[in-house]
C-alpha cells in the first residue's frame, strides 16, 4: 500500500498542491482525475520522487519515500513521464531492455531475458521489436515504453497521462492491457487522465484533484455521479448506464 500524507508543493511562492492526503490500494487500478491545473502530475511526480515536496510524507509499505535506496526503489516503482525524448536511436527491444537496468546495471542475465521477451509478448510488440522507435506510430511507440516499465517488474506502476497523443483506437488497447496486468499479474497501476470515461471504464478507484487539493476520493461509482463531476468540472455532466458501465455524456 501506498500512504500519502499531507504533501504540499510550490512554485515561486504558488500552491500548487495543497496538505493532500489518500491511500493507494494494491492490485488495482487508481486514477487521478481533475481540471488542467489540479496538480494531478505534481502529486504523482512526488509520490514517485521524482518532484521534492515540501511538505507532507509518501510511505511505500511502511517505509517514507525519502529512506529508500534509488536502486531498491526503482525496483518497486516503474514510472512513465508525460513526455518521453530520447536522444539516441534505439529500437523498441533496445528501450524494453532499459526496464532491466535496476535490476542487471547493464549486464542481462538469462532471467533479465525473460522479462524483456514476457513484456514484449504481453504488449504485443514482437513484430515490430527490432524496429526503431522513430519508425513507429504513437501508439506503437507507447506501447513500447510501457514495455520497458513492464519489463522493470515493478509492484508499483506510474503512468502520468499514458493516452496522451493517442487515437481512440490506440487509447482503448492501452486501457485494456493495463486492466489486464492488473488482474493478471497484480500490479497495481497510478495514473494521471483526462477522459473520464476512461476513468469510469478501466480504474477501480478514483482521486479527483482541484485546485491543488482532493475534492473526493473512492470506487468509480461513488465518484461518477452527476453532482461530484459537475462540481469538480464546472459543467454539466449527464451520466448513463451502458453495458454496466457509467458513461459520462458532456457537450
Amino acid at each position: 500500500m501506498i500512504e500519502v500524507k499531507g504533501i504540499s508543493k510550490k512554485y515561486s511562492s504558488k500552491p500548487v498542491v495543497n496538505d493532500v492526503s489518500f491511500c493507494i490500494k494494491k492490485g488495482k487500478i487508481t486514477s487521478f482525475i481533475g481540471p488542467n491545473g489540479a496538480g494531478k502530475s505534481t502529486v504523482l511526480g512526488m509520490m514517485s520522487r521524482l518532484l521534492k515536496m515540501d511538505a507532507g510524507e509518501v510511505f511505500i509499505e511502511g517505509k517514507e519515500i525519502s529512506h529508500w535506496n534509488t536502486k531498491e526503489l526503482s525496483k518497486v516503482i516503474g514510472i512513465l513521464k508525460q513526455s518521453n525524448h530520447l536522444n539516441v536511436r534505439l529500437s523498441v527491444r533496445d528501450l524494453v531492455s532499459f526496464g532491466r537496468f535496476p535490476h542487471s546495471q547493464g549486464n542481462l542475465t538469462q532471467e533479465d531475458i525473460n522479462k524483456i521477451d514476457e513484456a514484449i509478448d504481453y504488449m504485443k510488440l514482437g513484430d515490430i521489436q527490432h524496429k526503431f522507435l522513430d519508425e513507429l506510430s504513437g501508439g506503437q511507440r507507447q506501447r513500447a515504453f510501457i514495455g520497458m516499465v513492464l519489463a522493470q517488474d515493478t509492484d508499483y506502476i506510474f503512468l502520468d497521462e499514458p493516452l496522451n497523443n493517442l487515437d481512440m483506437k490506440h487509447s482503448v488497447q492501452i486501457m485494456k492491457i493495463l486492466r489486464k496486468i492488473t488482474d493478471e499479474l497484480g500490479k497495481t497501476v497510478v495514473m494521471v487522465i483526462h477522459d473520464i470515461n476512461f476513468a469510469s471504464c478501466y480504474s477501480d478507484e478514483i482521486i479527483a484533484l482541484k485546485e491543488g487539493e482532493v475534492v473526493i476520493s473512492g470506487t468509480r461509482d461513488e465518484i461518477m455521479k452527476e453532482s461530484i463531476l459537475s462540481k469538480l468540472y464546472e459543467m454539466e455532466f449527464n451520466v448513463q448506464k451502458i453495458n454496466n458501465k457509467k458513461i459520462c455524456v458532456y457537450y
